[in-house]
């Protein structure tokens, strides 16, 4: 039973949930925008969430804990220089999630994700 835990397992073991969510955290910052499942799509957005909140510090400390997690020095920098100062007036809520479609293969839910631009 999953009683006040704060993830969800997303059917897989730990080390391959945080590599696929480190993995899409980082295209959501490279393209503005991607479509997942509804369930991927939130745990994502709570990522994406705390990178942006940390980037927004903008001290060495903030930059080397988010070029550490995501998978690609440019995006990493390109987090903290140019996403993070066009949300500096936005106190939460960086992201959006918007139901698209359901999956042919597999009836799943899908969303697409998308950084807002303020």
């Amino acid at each position: 039973m999953r009683h006040k835990l704060a993830t969800k397992r997303l059917g897989r073991n730990d080390d391959h949930r945080r590599s696929m969510l480190r993995n899409l955290a980082t295209s959501l910052f490279t393209h503005g925008k991607i479509e997942t499942t509804i369930v991927r799509a939130k745990e994502v957005s709570r990522v994406a969430s705390r990178l942006i909140t940390r980037a927004k510090k903008g001290d060495l400390q903030s930059r080397r804990l988010i070029a550490a997690y995501l998978t690609s020095e440019e995006v990493a920098k390109k987090v903290v220089d140019v996403i993070a100062p066009s949300l500096a007036g936005r106190k939460g809520g960086y992201t959006r999630v918007i139901r698209t479609r359901i999956r042919k293969g597999d009836a799943a839910e899908m969303a697409q994700l998308e950084l807002l631009q303020s």
